[in-house]
């Protein structure tokens, strides 16, 4: 009835205007008012400028879809004709956050099964899987993740005996908190069809019901995939977990055609309300997902598919870590190199040769100095603004360093894994080759831009901790006091461009997002807090109270 109504209306409409005169229709349409511009006024407004300098203003004039157009001070006139304005009656601004690594669907299905992050001993995962069996009796397989051994104080990887023991008959596969592991029972194994004689893929281990990298595939194909729905719900609740932290923009690492998917039929119902840097997860799925080329950027700036994300190594904590000396407290491993030189060379150059950017998962020095020479062999072919990325770049050679700055290559990595991996990395390398672990201070000194990222569901995503740690190298609660290697701290204002100009230019996306200047869109938060004059405990506890993309508020808190 409504839609019939709204039709003889248009209709009625339209016959008027053209029942009318030609010149008195002309008329008519001179007389209706241009669209004028919004305005966010009252605020406590602070930026960064493109040189990283800190910029306050009061009030922020865009236009109606979204674009700003003028950061205004206090004594600068507004507007008399505007088209809508806000009052934030003082409240703090600031640029959305852009996490430069991160994981949107393992965010989304995480929230929706079995987290073990929580725990602190096996004894407490096995009661916490026993009972989340016992409450979800309608699902054929029992999936989830976020368990760390290291955090348990386990000294070794828990076991599929273990599993058995509170898991019953059905199959079980948890990941670790790194998502290079992944720990499975007896009735998974049998399941995927995993036997004590079957021989892990290059690139894995089998080891008792733990399959690390390449082997966790093997586990992965035997998995009921979800429908469709479930992955379009999976991603829902992944976008109002990340604007309720004041993520705006975030890359996501390892998308699959399926994920494509889900973000194109998200976005074509109009709610798609955070921007996805998308990196695939292969070539095969870049050209077959964008066409040959990175996609242009669609709906109003919010998904784009420019790059594809390659493999160097695994995870420190699992020891996939491929490291040039053993590790310190597994003397007979060193991690292993998931490709060839020529390998990585190859797939970087096919990368490249259709447009798209290169983003290299590197975290041992060895995976970190091979990367940095593949870059360095295909940068004589592939020439230009580039900006190949290596991902995490954890552990590097201090005599690797200067490479980074030398071939333009922007560092991308996560402030919050030197909080939750210290204990552990210290003991997997030990004392004496920590110089260049999670090496911020020393990426700056060599020129190298930073972008800082959470890599989440694998950790903390919470960009205000994230923050704390790059110039404290310290928890909200001082720990470790001084901070842990503290000589690589970074200041303040240096960690906050690297976790939004850093992000949005590790993308090549600066020309749209990371801050707020005119031409840019409207994508703010609305904070607690004046996080440039808080504490760091202060700055730890800061609550998002509105999150803005492209001038719409995304996300209030309730």
């Amino acid at each position: 009835m409504i839609a019939q109504t709204t039709t003889a209306l248009e209709n009625a409409r339209v016959k008027l205007l053209f029942s009318r005169p030609i010149a008195a229709l002309a008329a008519l349409l001179m007389a209706v008012p241009a669209q004028a511009d919004a305005l966010i006024d009252n605020v406590n407004g602070i930026t960064l400028d493109e040189d990283g300098d800190v910029i306050h203003f009061t009030g922020l004039l865009m236009t109606t879809d979204g674009r700003i157009t003028k950061l205004l001070g206090r004594k600068d006139k507004r507007p008399e004709k505007l088209d809508w304005r806000t009052d934030m009656h003082g409240k703090v601004m600031l640029p959305g956050f852009v996490d430069a690594h991160g994981h949107i669907m393992d965010l989304g299905f995480r929230s929706m099964e079995l987290d073990l992050s929580d725990t602190h001993s096996l004894a407490e995962a096995q009661a916490k899987i026993a009972a989340y069996a016992e409450a979800n009796p309608e699902r054929t397989w029992i999936l989830g993740g976020g368990w760390d051994q290291e955090k348990w104080g386990l000294g070794r990887f828990p076991t599929a005996a273990e599993l058995d023991a509170v898991a019953g008959d059905r199959p079980v596969a948890l990941t670790r908190i790194d998502s290079h592991a992944v720990w499975v029972n007896s009735a998974a194994l049998k399941a995927a069809g995993i036997t004590p004689a079957t021989k892990a893929p290059p690139g894995g281990r089998i080891e008792n019901g733990i399959l690390t990298d390449a082997a966790r595939l093997m586990i992965m194909q035997a998995v009921p995939q979800p429908l469709a729905r479930e992955r379009d719900l999976a991603f829902i609740q992944a976008q109002q977990m990340l604007l309720s932290k004041g993520i705006t923009a975030t890359a996501d690492m390892r998308t699959t055609l399926d994920d494509w998917l889900v973000y194109r039929r998200v976005a074509d119902k109009n709610l798609l309300r955070i921007r996805i840097l998308s990196y695939a997860d292969s070539i095969q799925t870049a050209n077959r997902a964008a066409g040959g080329s990175p996609s242009p950027w669609l709906y109003d700036d919010k998904l784009k598919m420019g790059g594809v994300k390659l493999f160097a190594d695994g995870a420190l904590g699992s020891r996939g870590a491929c490291l040039k000396a053993p590790y310190a407290d597994a003397p007979k491993q060193s991690g292993q190199c998931l490709l060839t030189d020529a390998q990585l060379k190859n797939l970087m150059s096919r990368a490249a040769m259709d447009g798209f950017q290169v983003a290299v998962h590197a975290i041992g020095d060895k995976a970190n100095a091979e990367a940095l020479d593949a870059i360095e062999a295909v940068s004589d072919t592939y020439k230009g603004d580039r900006r190949w990325r290596i991902e995490h770049a954890q552990i590097v050679d201090p005599a690797d360093l200067p490479r980074f700055g030398k071939g333009s290559i922007i560092a991308s990595m996560q402030p919050i894994h030197a909080l939750s991996d210290r204990t552990m990395a210290e003991a997997r390398l030990g004392p004496g080759r920590l110089a260049g672990a999670y090496a911020w201070h020393s990426m700056l000194e060599n020129k190298v831009p930073l972008a800082f990222g959470s890599d989440y569901p694998n950790d903390d995503f919470n960009p205000f901790h994230g923050w704390v740690a790059g110039f404290t190298r310290a928890d909200g609660a001082g720990q470790p006091f001084g901070g842990w290697q503290p000589q690589e701290r970074i200041t303040r204002e240096e960690a906050w461009r690297a976790y939004t100009m850093g992000g949005a230019y590790a993308a090549f996306a600066e020309d749209r997002i990371g801050r707020l200047a005119p031409g840019l869109w409207a994508d703010f938060i609305i904070v607690d807090a004046d996080p440039l004059l808080a504490t760091a405990s202060d700055l730890w506890n800061m609550q998002v109270e509105q999150t803005w993309v492209g001038g719409k508020m995304m996300w209030k808190r309730q």
